[in-house]
């Protein structure tokens, strides 16, 4: 699989993505996979994760996009909120309007995934963002 290829290039973990319920946005260039970002719905708020793009192409603006195109999308099914876990990329999510926040203030029903739970450390930081409409929700 393309995906579990990229992601595994980029350090990011792959060992739940045959039983996490992952909704993926791709993106390609010339019929290869160019980057990838992965929604996890639970409940009201999101899981962005999994954001990843090839090492060739990186810095010409296409993580931005995916992650807006993910946004989006989330909006129109309603979710007030995105949180992700990154170790590599904090400033990156910070430039696009996600804060740092500590993990126990985000919904008990993201915090219960297996991301939250065992595959990221506990060393990786925390953000999130409100979706346009939810502020403070």
């Amino acid at each position: 699989m393309a995906i579990r290829e990229l992601l595994a290039s980029a350090g990011l973990p792959v060992d739940d993505l045959d039983t996490s319920a992952i909704e993926w946005w791709v993106a390609d260039r010339e019929g290869e996979l160019a980057g990838v970002v992965g929604l996890e719905r639970h409940g009201q708020a999101g899981l962005l994760r999994s954001l990843a793009v090839n090492d060739r192409i990186r810095g010409g603006g296409l993580g931005r996009r995916l992650v807006e195109r993910i946004e989006l999308h989330a909006r129109s099914q309603g979710l007030s909120q995105l949180a992700l876990l990154t170790q590599t990329a904090s400033d990156f999510f910070s430039r696009l309007g996600y804060e740092r926040v500590e993990r126990q203030t985000i919904p008990a029903a993201v915090r219960d995934s297996a991301q939250f739970r065992s595959i990221c450390p506990a060393s990786a930081a925390c953000m999130r963002k409100y979706l346009s409409g939810f502020e403070g929700s």
